[in-house]
């Protein structure tokens, strides 16, 4: 019986973000393409992860009295390299889906990086497993 893998699973041709790219940029991508998670590279590299609570924690939206200018100006001097999650859980291909559900479930993640030595090669997240089990397969 073929068990099911990462691989099966995951969201290839992930969109990431460079370490030296502005909040403001990071935020406007995130919301254009309607993601919650976005990884950090390197050269390719996974170094990094950006959630959307990332960048909530360093916002100012709803603070009485900012205007959008300020905001929006506040976030071209913080870089995704300076509020990113280091150290960040990820997920091998191969590895079985269960495994990975259940590393997911325990720490709370949102979303695993799949990684094939440190090269970023797609992302597992929730919405891969309810897209799975809507297909029915």
């Amino acid at each position: 019986m073929n068990r099911l893998r990462v691989r099966d699973l995951m969201t290839e041709g992930v969109f990431a973000v460079n370490a030296n790219d502005h909040l403001i940029t990071v935020s406007d991508l995130m919301d254009e393409r309607n993601i919650r998670h976005a990884p950090v590279v390197e050269d390719g590299r996974l170094v990094g992860l950006i959630s959307n609570r990332d960048l909530l924690r360093h916002s100012v939206k709803g603070q009485a009295g900012i205007l959008p200018e300020l905001e929006r100006s506040m976030q071209l001097t913080i870089t995704a390299g300076e509020i990113m999650t280091r150290d960040v859980e990820t997920a091998d291909p191969d590895q079985d889906i269960r495994d990975a559900a259940r590393v997911m479930l325990e720490g709370k993640y949102g979303c695993l990086p799949v990684v094939e030595g440190s090269r970023l090669v797609g992302i597992l997240t929730e919405s891969d497993f309810v897209r799975f089990l809507a297909s029915g397969d």
